[in-house]
């Protein structure tokens, strides 16, 4: 029997739906650029749910789930981290993974209310199936520690190249981009966010991951 302390890693351990949209969000990260995230947990029995949710209230520790009842124990839940140098949670990492996910039906704790928030957790509804316009390309290498990079690998075993630059911010007109740059700057003068965040937004190299990530920093500022 598995030890409520034991983290599972392994994709297999997740309901066949489940594999599937993970393998499709780290293809997506991977052609997006983000190919440095990696799993941390993916199914949790109930009785190491139960643990999880006991540490910072009746055991010692700081609060690391706000439910008894996750998705995790159901098969259709996993968590990922970001590796080094960057932080292990990097929210601008995590939100715009969260923003892929979203176009591809899957749920991120990001968007969830204050008091829920789980920015590295992602899950999907009992119905999830691929979405238009989306397929699986080739064998993905979903990786389960920080050493292993995200790979993308056609038959031909040749690796799909990424494209970086997509996810830039881009405006169809002045007056959006104004507000977006007013509320950015706004934030920045009640000191929710760094200045450098306005800077990147001038120089045009601001993505809409990273605005995702943004506001969801402001939100809970």
């Amino acid at each position: 029997m598995t030890s409520v302390t034991t983290t599972c890693r392994d994709l297999s351990e997740l309901t066949a739906a489940a594999q599937t949209a993970c393998r499709l969000l780290f293809q997506e990260c991977y052609k997006a650029g983000i190919d440095f995230v990696f799993i941390t947990e993916t199914y949790r029995s109930q009785a190491r749910q139960n643990y999880l949710y006991e540490q910072g209230r009746s055991r010692p520790g700081q609060v690391v789930t706000w439910t008894r009842n996750s998705n995790h124990t159901s098969r259709r839940a996993w968590d990922i981290a970001v590796a080094p140098p960057r932080n292990l949670y990097d929210i601008s990492t995590l939100g715009k993974v969260g923003a892929i996910a979203k176009k591809l039906g899957i749920i991120w704790g990001g968007y969830w209310p204050v008091g829920q928030y789980d920015a590295p957790h992602f899950e999907i509804p009992t119905n999830w199936s691929i979405p238009k316009g989306y397929k699986l390309e080739g064998q993905v290498i979903v990786p389960a520690s920080s050493s292993v990079k995200v790979q993308l690998i056609k038959e031909d075993n040749k690796p799909i190249q990424n494209e970086k630059d997509d996810d830039i911010m881009k405006f169809t007109n002045s007056t959006t981009e104004n507000a977006v740059r007013d509320y950015i700057k706004q934030a920045v003068e009640k000191g929710k966010i760094d200045k450098s965040w306005l800077d990147k937004f001038d120089q045009g190299t601001i993505t809409s991951g990273d605005f995702e990530g943004l506001k969801i920093i402001i939100s809970q500022r």
